[in-house]
């Protein structure tokens, strides 16, 4: 069993739409006067899948308990013309910042940036239509209906990436949730020990009339890019931040060494993504009211000063916080805002009404196979002369027939369609 209080940001899910209802094939009929005409409605569609992005959820716990959507199927037609009931479409809630990619591609389907943004994942299968539709000057009694379309499940892989301004980071313990406590409103878990952070924890930091997104990313440690602790869970969260600030724990109370602890966690950044390493970072030097800061500080500003902007501070009692949150913003300014992430436009799943087919040939027998042969198959009724009429017509309109004839077939060769074999007349 998932356990509740773990912080889910990948899963698993399995989505349908709903099939398509039959249409009805049934005739008018009053006392002593049977089948007066054709008079079936049209099934119903079948319900839609969407994805929404919703602020008010914040991670994916909800699908560890429930991991399968799937769409109401459309109702049959009815008689006296009468439609079938649409099927119920499924909205599957996401927090914002989530992309939606194919299990089995890893195509991108979406990225839900926006809140309310909401996007079509799976269409619904086409209700099939009624007898009454089939009518023409010659046929008047057409005694057959078309099914509904039939739809297939599909497995989708979730995927929150954070969306922030400014991501925080470093190491375990340096004092990341008290920062991000003190320059916003978030209200983090804070105590004195390694990995009190499991999870990204976002804040408002406002800045005269304007204001930005923090987010606190867990402590990475040495090893992080190559899964080691909690890094490798959380170092795509930074990837949606427009820059960093690397918050170092300057006191070494702990017994580690500043500017060691900078090299690693930069060396942890290049090893999962060039991007992430090359995004701008501004260096917040914590804990400077601890003995033995002040001879780190000089170290490191000799070290560094030159190519990045120090901000040294105390979190813990609001000193230099003020020139730390102007530092950001100022950079924030030279930058571009949070991209969304680019979706595979060419992905889809099938949408109603895209009959393909393919013809290759087994032995001397032309096989014809694909979307419309499924559909032919459930549609067609091989002792009935008006289907029949019907089942050729489609293999003309669909260019069939055509593509038949480019592949050099003649008169009276075998053609296999599904599991009925004709002899061919041109």
């Amino acid at each position: 069993m998932a356990d509740r209080n773990k912080f889910i940001d990948r899963v698993k899910i399995t989505i349908k739409s709903g099939d398509g209802g039959d249409g009805m094939n049934s005739f008018k009929s009053f006392k002593g006067k049977p089948a007066c005409g054709p008079d079936g409605g049209d099934g119903g569609n079948g319900g839609n899948v969407y994805i929404v992005a919703d602020g008010n959820v914040n991670d994916l716990l909800s699908f560890r308990f429930t991991s399968k959507f799937f769409a109401g199927d459309g109702e049959r037609g009815g008689s006296n013309k009468c439609f079938g009931k649409f099927g119920e479409d499924v909205v599957i809630k996401v927090p914002c910042g989530t992309v939606v990619k194919d299990f089995e591609t890893g195509a991108v389907i979406a990225d839900m940036f926006e809140e309310g943004e909401k996007k079509l994942i799976a269409e619904g299968g086409r209700g099939g239509k009624g007898n009454v539709r089939f009518t023409t000057s010659r046929r008047h009694a057409p005694n057959f209906a078309q099914k509904g379309e039939k739809t297939s499940p599909h497995v989708l892989a979730l995927e929150l990436k954070v969306i922030a301004d400014v991501g925080l980071i470093g190491f375990p313990n340096v004092g990341k949730s008290t920062l991000l406590s003190k320059i916003s409103a978030a209200k983090p878990k804070i105590a004195n020990y390694h990995f009190t952070t499991l999870s990204p924890n976002l804040g408002v930091v406002k800045y005269y009339d304007n204001s930005f997104v923090a987010a606190d990313i867990p402590g990475l440690i040495e090893g992080a890019s190559g899964g080691a602790g909690l890094g490798h869970d959380f170092l795509r969260h930074i990837e949606r931040t427009r820059m960093l600030v690397h918050v170092i724990d300057i006191s070494g109370a702990e017994g580690r060494n500043p500017v060691e602890d900078f090299k690693k966690i930069n060396t942890e950044l290049k090893g999962y993504s060039e991007k992430l390493a090359s995004l701008p970072q501004i260096i917040a030097l914590n804990k400077c009211d601890v003995y033995g800061a002040e001879d780190n500080l000089k170290i490191f500003k000799k070290k560094y000063g030159g190519k990045y902007k120090i901000f040294p501070v105390t979190a813990v009692n609001g000193e230099g916080l003020r020139e730390l949150i102007e530092g950001a913003f100022n950079l924030l300014e030279t930058l571009p805002s949070v991209a969304r992430m680019e979706t595979d436009e060419n992905f889809t799943y099938r949408k109603s009404g895209n009959l393909g087919f393919e013809i290759y040939m087994d032995g001397n027998v032309y096989v014809v196979v694909g979307d419309l042969v499924d559909m032919l198959c459930r549609n067609v009724v091989l002792n009935d002369p008006d289907s029949m009429a019907y089942f050729q017509k489609i293999l003309r309109e669909k260019g069939v027939i055509s593509k038949l004839t480019e592949m050099g077939i003649k008169e009276n060769d075998t053609v296999s369609i599904g599991e009925v074999e004709f002899d061919f007349i041109p």
